[in-house]
């Protein structure tokens, strides 16, 4: 007697696995620029798409996910919690989405088409004169948009995927970040033009202690940087609260009418900053009284060899 036939065979190997349905990076797109905007109109605008499309897309998103990710009982579009979260997550997706569609499109062609470049305040006057022409005549297809910004800001919009690469100072904490060397920058006294301690060859940093110390405000990593390299930290950092310079065109001259001494990077010495005002300069007498300039980059982003090439132009390369 013969065994029954199974009522349903099914040949494992050659079953398919049905994922789940995924948003899609338009809609994840339309997202990201109503939480931008605030706004549905606004948002549909910036989408160049009409707002019932747009509001269509949220709508099909949600319920992929199974969840409302905006508020829609309020004048102004407030993200819920699931929406924060989206967004959050959406800006990872679509920077890499757009990091693929670069690669494929510049494969072989460094540097052509778009490149986010975020640049501290405190370098972007002295290095990029001189590099930007070197840019555009070695990469002529690279369409580069700069932004300049504070340390602390840049590396969030780094890692954030704001920007593809950052022109930043060293030391600072680099934690998912990959970087180049592009130049050691000496940390140098500046004093207001007759001063007693611009007398020596090189500046005491003990006896610049006593004296009224003008830094740039918090925010500048040359502050710090150069607190740190001269010992002068800790409670110095409270001594001079509200006396502060917003640039460093401003300390020079802060220093040079005589409030004060402080200190600049040589880049900036060298482009010519210290000779618009009444200030002299002298090398530090203490170790290490330098940062490091660098490019950097995500890990493992795609546009690591990129980064290596603008840190070798910086770098006069």
């Amino acid at each position: 007697m013969s065994s029954a036939s199974p009522l349903l065979s099914i040949n494992w190997r050659e079953a398919i696995y049905i994922s789940p349905m995924l948003p899609t990076l338009r809609q994840l797109q339309y997202l990201t620029l109503l939480a931008e905007h605030g706004s549905f109109s606004r948002a549909a605008e910036a989408a160049r798409v009409t707002q019932p499309t747009l509001s269509a897309g949220v709508q099909e998103l949600e319920k992929i996910l199974g969840a409302p990710v905006v508020d829609r009982n309020r004048s102004r579009v407030i993200l819920t919690a699931a929406g924060v979260e989206a967004v959050a997550r959406a800006g990872a997706i679509l920077t890499q989405a757009e990091e693929l569609v670069q690669a494929s499109r510049g494969a072989g062609q460094p540097l052509s088409g778009r490149f986010r470049l975020g640049v501290i305040p405190t370098v972007a006057p002295f290095l990029l004169p001189a590099a930007l022409p070197v840019l555009r005549a070695r990469f002529p297809r690279l369409r580069l948009f700069l932004r300049e910004d504070l340390t602390h800001r840049l590396i969030a919009d780094l890692k954030s995927g704001v920007l593809d690469a950052a022109l930043v100072a060293l030391p600072y904490d680099m934690a998912g970040l990959d970087w180049a060397h592009v130049d050691d920058d000496e940390i140098l006294a500046a004093f207001p033009a007759g001063h007693p301690l611009s007398v020596a060859p090189r500046a005491s940093t003990a006896r610049m202690d006593d004296d009224d110390l003008i830094l740039l405000e918090d925010g500048h990593c040359l502050r710090d940087h150069a607190l740190a390299a001269c010992g002068l930290g800790g409670q110095r950092r409270h001594r001079d609260e509200g006396f502060a310079a917003t640039s460093l065109a401003t300390l020079v001259q802060m220093v040079g009418s005589g409030l004060g001494v402080s200190f600049l990077p040589a880049m900036a010495v060298e482009a010519g900053l210290a000779s618009a005002a009444q200030v002299t300069v002298r090398p530090l007498d203490a170790d290490h009284a330098s940062r490091e300039i660098v490019v950097a980059w995500r890990e493992r982003s795609t546009r690591a060899e990129e980064g290596r090439l603008l840190a070798e132009v910086f770098a006069g390369g």
